[in-house]
């Protein structure tokens, strides 16, 4: 396979001739991209980085997901302007399998290594651990564009924060890394491998980083933290209206990192929809994205209700507090509940509703709308 297409949308690829070397060895590299189970959905953005990832396995390469489910305990620093908050142990636990399975849908199963790593950083002892940290300095750390701004805001830095670069790096170790992968945000991550893997007397592993894709602000990099995120995972109907709503701006990177390919010539909601019904062909079905363009027109663009809508019971409680309704008929918080009640975004039976509390019998029967496109039907048991 041609070096390009293994480099396609890359930003960084170091040193440079490393890649060349590395495929000249005449065996299967182990190429390695860490995973962070902070959330159980792989996101576009991610899905862009799996894809060239796919690409080496397709040359007879073999793929290594490392699964951070040791170093998300202490939380990865990098691009975080504070503190990254730690999930629970069950959570994190749950959230890295489904990651995991969901990395199938993209990469080729018999040439895929999934790894967890707390099965090496779990049993590192005080001492190695001190060893390990000898491979780098507080000087260089505070290098990081993160957390040069922060210390020089006298903003706090975990000790722990500065341990992760190490456990990442040593990551490369347990495993042989010949490549790592991530998103140029990784990058100052990815060459620490390189410093941790020369230490223990091995050959570094060479770094490629690739371009993040922005998210449906068309503002942020795409983030599951953010929210501004499309999951491979998540419905057609939903996939497709995300997809819809970012800016035309944004569509020839989407196209370039989603599709591998430049937007077709013309108006941009024709761009628009083609780019969703190829993502929604790609992790569902061509059937299902037909069906999902069919409802979004319906819905968002001609205004329609969905044909089929599900149920949902009123609270009990005569009048209901409609933020609270909200966050439980569609998953939202209350404080984003009472944002689209004031836009004029919640509807009832099509019409606005600008009330935090309605009467419970004005409710029971009615189809209660947020937004362009989360529909229930009210009924009225409790």
């Amino acid at each position: 396979m041609p070096i390009e297409e293994l480099t396609r949308n890359a930003v960084d690829v170091l040193p440079a001739g490393e890649l060349e070397r590395k495929l000249a060895l005449g065996r299967p590299l182990r190429v390695k991209l860490g995973i962070d189970p902070t959330g159980p959905d792989i996101h576009l953005g991610f899905a862009a980085v799996l894809n060239r990832l796919r690409a080496f396995q397709d040359d007879g390469h073999i793929a290594v997901l490392i699964v951070g489910d040791y170093t998300a305990r202490i939380g990865d620093p990098s691009g975080r302007s504070i503190e990254r908050q730690v999930l629970p142990d069950e959570v994190l636990d749950e959230n890295a399998k489904l990651f995991a399975e969901q990395a199938y849908g993209i990469l080729d199963r018999d040439r895929t290594e999934v790894r967890f790593n707390g099965e090496w950083l779990g049993k590192l002892d005080y001492a190695e651990l001190v060893r390990l940290t000898r491979t780098g300095t507080v000087a260089r750390l505070l290098e990081r564009d993160d957390f040069a701004k922060r210390f020089g805001r006298h903003e706090p830095i975990s000790v722990s924060e500065l341990l992760y670069p190490f456990a990442q790096g040593y990551d490369s170790v347990a495993v042989g890394a010949d490549i790592e992968v991530g998103g140029t945000d990784q990058l100052y991550n990815l060459l620490m491998g390189r410093d941790v893997m020369a230490h223990y007397g091995l050959d570094p592993q060479m770094v490629i980083t690739y371009e993040l894709l922005v998210g449906t602000d068309g503002a942020d990099k795409m983030s599951k933290s953010v929210g501004n995120y499309v999951g491979i995972d998540e419905a057609p109907d939903e996939q497709f209206g995300k997809v819809m709503s970012i800016p035309d701006g944004a569509l020839p990177q989407w196209w370039r990192l989603t599709l591998d390919q430049d937007p077709p010539p013309g108006d941009p909601m024709e761009s628009k929809l083609a780019l969703a019904r190829g993502i929604v062909s790609r992790y569902h079905s061509p059937e299902a994205a037909q069906q999902a363009e069919e409802h979004f027109t319906r819905v968002v663009r001609h205004g329609e209700a969905p044909e089929e809508i599900p149920e949902h019971a009123v609270p009990a409680g005569d009048p209901v507090h409609l933020p609270a309704l909200l966050a439980d008929a569609f998953g939202v918080s209350r404080s984003e509940g009472r944002r689209l009640i004031a836009e004029g975004g919640v509807k009832l039976d099509g019409h606005s509703v600008s009330e935090l509390d309605v009467p419970r019998d004005r409710l029971a029967g009615a189809v209660l709308q947020a937004g362009k496109r989360r529909f229930v039907r009210l009924n009225g048991a409790t």
